[in-house]
């Protein structure tokens, strides 16, 4: 009988562990799961930031190491716009020098906004200095420089909720380029596709490959832009940001930055000391032309307006892509319309 009784209490008692653990890792999904805004309906932040994450580009860069502003190659270095540890950006084509003693540590600055069909990520790569093999009476270089490429994502519960990406917009100073993966059910629109976007394998995950040429940094999908010779390839992070070793490192660690963040590139653009007065463009006191924000980025002889291809992403996509399954152009969240 003391068998009996002693079987029942183990039995009970593994019973009560196994429920204990099953409660245990259901509470440990909730934490981790992605929660909606219950008045507007849109994502988390924390979601938000991993999304940037899983889409972030494997971003490579060419690198020239002659030349009047390559300064050995250092020229070609992505980083911060506060690289320096302040955000007057009429003195970066100076502080980037090597005896300066700021170091450029790889960043990304994204933004995300919602509809009810597709997410539209923004990624920028920031150079201060846009420069050429002769710096000659101000032409064809100038002080700063930001390039990127908008991400159209399409929400589904595939890549583990993170949805499909269908096809990418870079900036190619003043021209847009687009690419579609292999696969992608879009199609030119009012514009033509430039070339299948390649992905490649980080982490266990497939990241667009994406390219910046030396010297003026357009940025296409890669290979249309590439690696010739030395050059570096920067891998996506959310906290770590690394200097390249040489001009030769193929693991480069870039940060990815929110730039609605407080405090960050939104927030600051009508700030005297970093933007000119339209909030749109950077300034600078070296060389001619100049370098804009992605809500001041334009190829003029498209459809889209200034700045579109950040504040009016799901416009743009629907000019330069079709055959979208359905795409919402209502935001759910938007802070660049002041939408949140």
């Amino acid at each position: 009988m003391r068998k009996k009784n002693t079987l029942v209490l183990f039995m009970t008692s593994f019973l009560i562990v196994l429920l204990l653990n099953s409660a245990c890792k259901r509470s440990d999904k909730e934490e981790v799961k992605p929660e909606t805004d219950k008045k507007s309906g849109r994502m988390s932040n924390f979601y938000y930031q991993q999304l940037a994450l899983r889409w972030a580009p494997v971003h490579y860069q060419d690198v020239d190491a002659t030349g009047c502003g390559s300064m050995s190659g250092r020229g070609d270095y992505i980083t911060n716009v506060n690289f320096d540890n302040e955000w007057i950006t009429s003195n970066n084509w100076n502080n980037i020098e090597p005896n300066k003693g700021f170091d450029p540590k790889g960043h990304s600055y994204y933004s995300v906004v919602e509809t009810s069909t597709h997410y539209f990520i923004i990624y920028s790569f920031f150079h201060p200095r846009d420069w050429t093999e002769y710096c000659v009476a101000n032409i064809d270089y100038h002080e700063n420089d930001l390039e990127g490429l908008l991400t159209v994502v399409k929400k589904s519960s595939t890549n583990d909720g993170y949805g499909e990406l269908q096809g990418i917009v870079t900036t190619v100073h003043a021209n847009f380029y687009s690419y579609v993966p292999k696969g992608s059910p879009l199609q030119g629109n009012q514009e033509s596709i430039d070339g299948e976007l390649k992905f490649e394998n980080y982490n266990n995950q497939l990241h667009p490959m994406t390219a910046q040429e030396c010297q003026g940094h357009a940025l296409k999908a890669w290979p249309y832009a590439k690696i010739n010779g030395d050059g570096l390839k920067y891998l996506p992070t959310l906290d770590v940001a690394e200097v390249p070793g040489n001009n030769y490192d193929l693991d480069v660690k870039y940060k990815l930055v929110d730039i609605f963040e407080t405090g960050g590139m939104w927030e600051r653009r009508f700030d005297a000391q970093s933007f000119k007065e339209s909030g749109r463009s950077f300034l600078r006191t070296i060389g001619s032309g100049g370098a804009n924000t992605p809500w001041g980025w334009d190829d003029g002889d498209d459809l889209p307006g200034v700045g579109e291809l950040a504040t009016d992403p799901a416009r743009l996509a629907n000019i330069y892509f079709k055959n979208f399954e359905s795409i919402d152009l209502n935001y759910l969240y938007n802070p660049y319309r002041g939408i949140y």
